[in-house]
């Protein structure tokens, strides 16, 4: 992650700071509620499918620890420009702009976003305020069948003006810091009837859970998801070649990375988290040190997926080489923390169960710097086991339910070889989540979501109430919290100080 600038811990806000923020969050509630009344006399939004704007959270899919949940579940191909229905869309965008007197070409769509945050408590290495930022996404979607076979091209980059960053002028892509955010940049081609091939930076997801991944090893977003950003920054885009072949007896896909591409984890730059080697919080006085692999072709990845439908069941089986995604290592040396080296195999099944959706999903996640689990610096192999199932329990109230749970191989040899002093965790941690979505109003409008994780063996616990509301085709609301409850050696609990609410206005287009 990038470093802060800052060698002394931040100033405390001062009491005319917090009536400020105070006057902001009060600014924001009224420009809310006054667009409310005033947008209640527009045209209903459009039915789901063709309303501009709709966010991946409106249609309430959260996903998070380690392996924190694929929100976009997508097996099979996408079909080519003009038979997937995006030829309709774009043409009813086209009339609905023409309408309003203005009309942007049929390749580009985005949003102009506001979107701030505040802690729920003091925090001793950190300001009040979380988040605070502008943000403009322009996406640009070219279908070019004239230079490719069924070619196209697309890029999504964000413009990002945030208050609360240390240092807006240096752009670092790998990390997302900066004024500048490279989403996507690809370019794809079908050369063959049974080959797909993709190539670029892009947004990459596979398996089976919410907010739970196992068999995903592509970057995540963990400081955007605390920090309250859209559920959709929880993914980290990959800079990778994905190779998909289709068959009548499996489809493969093939995801090659030539550099490693690490997750976006908290690091103390702008949320705390306690590090029992300093038995304190680190902040942005003091972020984490991390030497990770980054030599072209020589720290790599690859990951592989085979996956079929057997009746009405999605089944699929794994497998990646490379790094463990966030620091789970420490180079004695330097102090500094490492990405181990890491295999992972796995499988998983999907489809209907009872009244509702049912999923289960295993991995085993193969250490391989620490085969015999006896180095204390480096993460032991591990089991890593899912089940989730999802139904809609009354009218337009869904209710998903998860158990998860993770088992360390090499136990003993964890427990001998601990330093004096560190904190032993249990060989098997057990957690449950529920996810409680309701949408309202006409047009379901109105979405209201909490997400939950409960850690059965240490109390631990995260909440993610959110409400996201549609004032027009166009213009959308947002409020949420994310809330940690634990001691300070839990997977939550360490990062209790930053319990924060936020809110989001966005107009898109």
């Amino acid at each position: 992650m990038r470093q802060a600038l800052a060698n002394q811990f931040p100033r405390k806000s001062t009491h005319r700071d917090k009536r400020l923020i105070s006057g902001i969050v009060a600014g924001a509630i009224l420009v809310f509620t006054l667009s409310v009344s005033i947008c209640r006399a527009d045209e209903p939004a459009l039915p789901g499918g063709l309303e501009q704007g709709n966010s991946a959270e409106a249609s309430s899919d959260p996903t998070l620890p380690s392996g924190l949940g694929a929100e976009d579940q997508q097996t099979e191909p996408g079909l080519p420009s003009g038979l997937d229905g995006q030829q309709e869309i774009r043409l009813e965008t086209a009339k609905r702009s023409h309408k309003a007197g203005w009309a942007l070409p049929e390749e580009l769509s985005g949003y102009v976003e506001l979107r701030g945050g505040l802690r729920l408590q003091d925090d001793p290495v950190h300001d009040d305020i979380t988040l605070m930022e502008a943000r403009w996404q322009l996406s640009y979607d070219k279908y070019m069948p004239e230079f490719l076979p069924r070619g196209n091209f697309r890029v999504t980059g964000d413009l990002i003006f945030d208050a609360e960053e240390s240092d807006r002028e240096n752009v670092d892509l790998e990390e997302g810091a900066g004024f500048f955010d490279l989403r996507e940049l690809w370019l794809s081609a079908s050369p063959l009837d049974f080959l797909d091939i993709k190539a670029g930076r892009q947004i990459l997801t596979w398996g089976t859970g919410n907010l739970l991944f196992l068999n995903d090893l592509f970057p995540k977003d963990y400081q955007s998801f605390f920090l309250g950003r859209r559920i959709d920054y929880l993914k980290a885009p990959s800079d990778a070649v994905k190779a998909s072949f289709y068959a009548n007896l499996a489809n493969v896909d093939v995801v090659y990375t030539p550099r490693f591409d690490a997750d976006r984890f908290v690091d103390g730059s702008r949320l705390s988290l306690y590090d029992p080697s300093l038995n304190r919080l680190r902040g942005e006085d003091q972020p984490l040190q991390t030497d990770r692999p980054d030599e072209w072709f020589k720290t790599d990845e690859i990951a592989l997926r085979i996956y079929r439908n057997i009746a009405a069941y999605e089944l699929a089986l794994y497998g990646y080489r490379g790094y463990w995604k966030s620091p789970t290592g420490t180079d004695l040396a330097s102090g500094k923390r490492i990405f181990p080296a890491l295999a992972v195999w796995g499988a998983s099944m999907r489809g209907p169960a009872g009244a509702g959706i049912g999923n289960l999903e295993f991995s085993w996640y193969d250490s391989l710097d620490d085969s015999q689990g006896d180095d204390p610096l480096v993460q032991n192999s591990e089991w890593r086991f899912l089940a989730g199932y999802e139904q809609e329990v009354a009218t337009d109230l869904t209710v998903g339910l998860q158990y998860y749970l993770e088992y360390m191989i090499d136990y003993r040899a964890y427990k001998d070889n601990l330093p004096t002093g560190f904190p032993a965790r249990k060989q098997d941690r057990h957690w449950l989540t529920l996810e409680l979505t309701q949408e309202l109003m006409a047009q379901n409008q109105l979405v209201l979501s909490l997400f939950t994780f409960y850690d059965l063996s240490v109390d631990d616990w995260y909440f993610r109430p959110q409400a996201t509301y549609d004032i027009s085709d166009r213009w959308q609301a947002q409020i949420g919290a994310n809330i940690f409850v634990g001691g300070r050696d839990t997977f939550f609990g360490q990062f209790e100080k930053n319990s924060n609410g936020y809110f989001a206005l966005r107009l898109s287009f």
